[in-house]
């Protein structure tokens, strides 16, 4: 099993400046670089501040100029909001420029804020079709002259410019939840990412067991590789697990209002909502079941812990930053994961 880095730039009010913000989340990169992860991923966001990613490969062309040895990836690129062409040029570019470092993660979006700002109010069943149709464009482009006659693009033959550095492209990631995306993933030989959010061990048995069906309706002969995200936290001791928690249920009361809910925002400021207000959700914000279903807990613990992902068959574990802690936290936690986790866990 693999550790990777996820990393998002936001803020959850003026006072922390953009430039801070940027600097803070480059020290993380080159500290996970230093800690041994062997990726750092970037996600894609529009038009609000929690999570600002207008841009990615411009991001991760930043990361790449500061860090040498880390796989640079997306977690996710929303696939109604890119034209078939113009993703495999960029990613491919992307590809040249950080000497083959990119890990293409692409998923049908969440937030319907965001669907109603970018894709016009597009229902998640209609996301995922444009999934569907997205990847085999992709390859199709990047092998060259390739023509598309979809529902959403119709193009006459093409080819990405730049072509890839390999012939197949980078690695694909599918960021799946529904049956369908588990489907589509294996269909176009795309790895999965898989995110429990706020459930326990029980979510990533169910997400595992969605994948296993995939692939047994697939009758193919490849099995994708799994990555599993989840917020983590490095503790100094027990005690100091209490700081995570309090940090998660500050922001998931920012993401609560983005990913349930059409959202309320002003000037770009997400509103706050009490995430234990919400009905259908509150016993998840419990914080004994905060405790056991995020990895907040002590390096100890945490390595004993992770042999539960790898026996679901996780190949990455994505350790989800930047989700709320101070920073001087966040980093912190960073360093002690390569210092306690992922130097222990190689030796083990």
């Amino acid at each position: 099993m693999e550790f990777a880095l996820m990393l998002d730039l936001g803020r959850r009010d003026p006072s922390i400046s953009f430039e801070q913000n940027l600097a803070d989340i480059t020290e993380l990169a080159r500290a996970a670089e230093a800690a041994g992860f062997s990726g750092v991923f970037v996600g894609e966001h529009h038009g609000h501040e929690m999570t600002i990613a207008p841009a990615p490969f411009t991001l991760l062309t930043h990361l790449a100029s500061v860090t040498e040895r880390v796989r640079l990836g997306t977690a996710v690129l929303c696939a109604p909001y890119w034209h078939p062409i113009r993703l495999a040029g960029e990613a491919a570019l992307f590809d040249h420029i950080s000497g083959g470092r990119l890990e293409l993660g692409i998923g049908r979006g969440a937030y319907p804020y965001e669907f109603a700002r970018m894709a016009g109010g597009m229902p998640p069943e209609i996301a995922r079709e444009q999934l569907g149709e997205l990847l085999p464009a992709l390859r199709g482009l990047w092998k060259g002259d390739y023509a598309h006659d979809g529902s959403l693009w119709k193009f006459p033959e093409t080819t990405s410019t730049p072509r890839p550095r390999t012939a197949d492209g980078p690695p694909i990631w599918v960021s799946a939840r529904h049956p369908d995306v588990f489907d589509i993933a294996i269909r176009n030989r795309a790895n999965v990412m898989v995110a429990p959010l706020s459930l326990g061990m029980e979510e990533v048995a169910s997400l595992r067991e969605r994948l296993d069906a995939a692939v047994e309706k697939a009758s193919a002969d490849y099995r994708p590789k799994m990555m599993v995200l989840r917020d983590t936290y490095v503790a100094e001791s027990e005690a100091d697990i209490d700081i995570a928690i309090d940090a998660l249920l500050r922001g998931e009361g920012y993401f609560s209002n983005l990913f349930r809910t059409d959202g309320e925002v002003k000037d770009g400021w997400v509103t706050y909502i009490d995430p234990t207000s919400i009905e259908s959700q509150a016993d998840n914000f419990k914080r004994d079941v905060i405790r056991e279903a995020q990895m907040f807990d002590t390096a100890e613990n945490i390595l004993t812990r992770l042999e539960e992902y790898e026996r679901y068959g996780t190949s990455t574990f994505l350790y989800n930053a930047t989700w709320g802690l101070p920073f001087a936290e966040e980093v912190a936690s960073v360093r002690r994961f390569g210092e306690r986790v992922i130097s222990a866990y190689g030796k083990a």
